[in-house]
């Protein structure tokens, strides 16, 4: 007789959103889950999207360069950014919720866990719209923003103003000369793509897969560069 288990999912922690979503941490058959009010926001077995943000960020980097991720996430952009950038380089992460930075040093510290502690990295806890607003003269080579599936819908309303016209005048303003910032959508969005057009002269929108072997190109990366 063949006995068939169905494989649990475990939930390892919860909390709360600033909106007052339910956020969750799962496990199941070695992979792990973020979930947002009932949205599956990332897992652990679909990050090509995210390393592929990373490698078109810092495709053409200056030396010594100062970068910055909206979104830790499970970690899978910062590891490939860390592979990319040189030892002196500045990665700072931005991080709203401490409870991911928490999960990722407790839960998920085999995932990406532990790079964390990579001298070069710095975590922020709190909105990326903040460092974004307030860089002054300290300015980044790259931007990557992964803060939410899309800019519309959006799961987190109060990262709206990343996605409006003063928001990406902002996000102009905080790069270097030749700087890029790359943002992660679930989706393709075209009037969002529109947006960007009238503050950067130049934008491309680039379809990425979700893993290596899928079939579909279901995610976008919109590219702008500051000249």
């Amino acid at each position: 007789m063949i006995s068939c288990r169905m494989k649990v999912t475990t939930t390892l922690a919860t909390s709360r959103t600033p909106d007052g979503a339910l956020l969750l941490l799962q496990e199941h058959d070695g992979q792990h889950y973020l979930k947002v009010g009932g949205v599956q926001l990332m897992s652990t077995n679909a990050s090509s999207s995210e390393q592929m943000m990373a490698e078109i960020s810092c495709s053409s980097l200056r030396p010594k360069p100062r970068i910055l991720i909206g979104g830790l996430g499970f970690g899978f952009t910062l590891k490939r950014v860390l592979e990319l950038v040189p030892a002196d380089a500045i990665v700072e992460v931005a991080e709203l919720l401490p409870e991911i930075v928490q999960w990722n040093r407790e839960f998920l510290r085999e995932v990406n866990g532990q790079l964390l502690d990579d001298p070069r990295v710095v975590i922020r806890i709190g909105d990326v719209f903040d460092p974004i607003s307030r860089c002054g003269k300290d300015r980044y080579d790259a931007i990557l923003l992964d803060v939410d599936n899309s800019p519309d819908p959006l799961v987190q309303k109060g990262n709206a103003r990343l996605y409006q016209r003063r928001g990406l005048e902002l996000v102009k303003s905080a790069l270097n000369p030749k700087g890029r910032v790359v943002y992660w959508s679930a989706n393709r969005d075209d009037d969002f793509a529109h947006s960007l057009k009238r503050v950067f002269s130049k934008v491309d929108c680039i379809s990425a897969k979700a893993y290596p072997k899928a079939k579909r190109f279901t995610h976008t990366l919109f590219v702008a560069d500051r000249e």
